[in-house]
């Protein structure tokens, strides 16, 4: 059953889940969803086009793994005093909630925010993340239909499994992808892997789909595990064009009140928030 939750309820009501403080992207006991690469095509691609990544990148061999692979966008250029603050929500057993006092912060005081937002998560929120969606202060972006590190071979990342084929690599990818516009009317154009684990030939195959793969500079809250002043430190020491990672989807973390400290702090320091539309990424 698909749970509505609307940030106007004077009492938030939680049901089929825990929240749990976990180490930086939760990990998990999920496997990979092993696909042959003849069925699930992605349905906003082409069969034609589909097959023709297939083609182009089966044979590949990765040669890079992680955070900062080629390719990954770290960053944005500016000349002005900005930074751009980016909240993933994860899903899944105990990602699936919900941090009610994040979102009214961030409404309350209109701060601009990028939001990467798993399938699984909008499956659990449906109407919350049509809410979201329709507040011009959010920008909506991919975060993963199965919240999985995306490799072309199967490495995996702080616990959880990675894609191992790349037909998993476009599913991970458009099976969000189709979910986010069909809610919203518009097409993501970012993407950022559960875990924000990569190799260079998937960082490609996103690329060739039509996302830019995005990572961060500053890790805002370690997975939600950050105590307020940490992360409140950790967002107060940013330069301009940082991209700070967040999360909102740990109602029982500081995370909520580490902004609330470093907000105002940044805006004394003379910096402005952005979303990541329209950046020049580095």
């Amino acid at each position: 059953m698909k749970k509505t939750r609307s940030l106007f309820l004077s009492t938030l009501i939680l049901t089929g889940c825990q929240s749990q403080s976990v180490a930086f992207h939760e990990p998990s006991a999920e496997k990979s969803i092993v696909r042959s690469e003849t069925t699930a095509l992605a349905s906003s691609l082409s069969n034609q086009r589909t097959l023709e990544i297939l083609a182009e990148y089966k044979k590949q061999d990765p040669v890079e793994w992680g955070e900062r692979v080629t390719g990954v966008k770290n960053r944005f250029i500016t000349t002005n005093k900005e930074i751009a603050l980016t909240f993933d929500a994860c899903g899944g057993p105990h990602g699936s909630d919900v941090d009610e006092k994040l979102f009214t912060f961030l409404i309350d005081q209109q701060i601009p925010s990028t939001l990467f937002v798993n399938s699984r998560w909008i499956d659990e929120n449906t109407g919350l993340f049509q809410e979201l969606a329709a507040e011009p202060i959010f920008q909506i972006e991919n975060h993963g239909t199965n919240h999985q590190p995306l490799s072309v071979n199967g490495r995996s990342a702080w616990g959880i499994m990675g894609t191992s084929s790349v037909n998993e690599v476009v599913q991970e990818i458009t099976q969000n992808q189709d979910k986010i516009t069909e809610l919203t009317d518009k097409k993501p154009s970012l993407f950022r892997s559960g875990t924000a684990y990569y190799d260079d030939v998937s960082v490609n195959i996103a690329n060739e789909i039509g996302v830019e793969v995005v990572n961060y500079t500053i890790l805002g809250d370690a997975g939600a595990t950050f105590s307020r002043d940490q992360v409140k430190d950790a967002l107060i020491a940013a330069s301009p064009g940082d991209i700070a990672l967040l999360h909102a989807n740990q109602p029982a973390s500081e995370t909520a009140e580490g902004l609330k400290l470093a907000v105002p702090i940044l805006k004394k320091k003379g910096y402005s928030f952005v979303q990541l539309k329209n950046q020049n990424l580095q």
